[in-house]
């Protein structure tokens, strides 16, 4: 399929400000879950939440991730099935964590889950010189993950 053949399927919808398309599957008040399409050179924009959120993936490219932790570390975890070169098939992010995302391919299908639930009040987008000045070896990739 292509990125665009699964935006159909699955009825996906752009997302402000961070990038991709998302359709929500769960909200119950307690949590929520989305399927999230990034379809190349769509990217997920460094962004934190105040809550953990945890990414599976589904489908197509692997996805880099860019993780800016408070502690002043860095991590960049693939999402994907390979296995044996270190990809995951679920990566959480804690709460308080930057974060963003790219397909390494033509399109990558993941999903999210957060407890308690996504809330636009909880979702603060970065600015790449604050990012870059805090985290200086990860500027490039900042760079890559910022509109700004």
């Amino acid at each position: 399929m292509t990125a665009a053949e699964v935006a159909v399927a699955l009825g996906l919808r752009e997302l402000p400000e961070e990038g991709g398309l998302f359709a929500e599957t769960l909200a119950d008040g307690y949590s929520t879950a989305i399927y999230y399409l990034l379809a190349a050179p769509a990217f997920s924009a460094m962004h934190r939440l105040d809550a953990t959120e945890v990414f599976h993936f589904y489908a197509g490219a692997p996805a880099r991730m860019l993780l800016l932790h408070p502690d002043g570390s860095a991590s960049e975890p693939v999402l994907g099935t390979d296995l044996a070169a270190g990809a995951r098939p679920q990566v959480v992010v804690p709460a308080g964590t930057w974060q963003g995302t790219s397909t390494t391919g033509a399109w990558t299908l993941l999903g999210t889950t957060m407890a308690p639930g996504f809330a636009p009040e909880r979702f603060e987008l970065g600015h790449r010189a604050a990012l870059a000045a805090r985290w200086p070896a990860a500027a490039a990739r900042i760079g890559e993950l910022t509109r700004g």
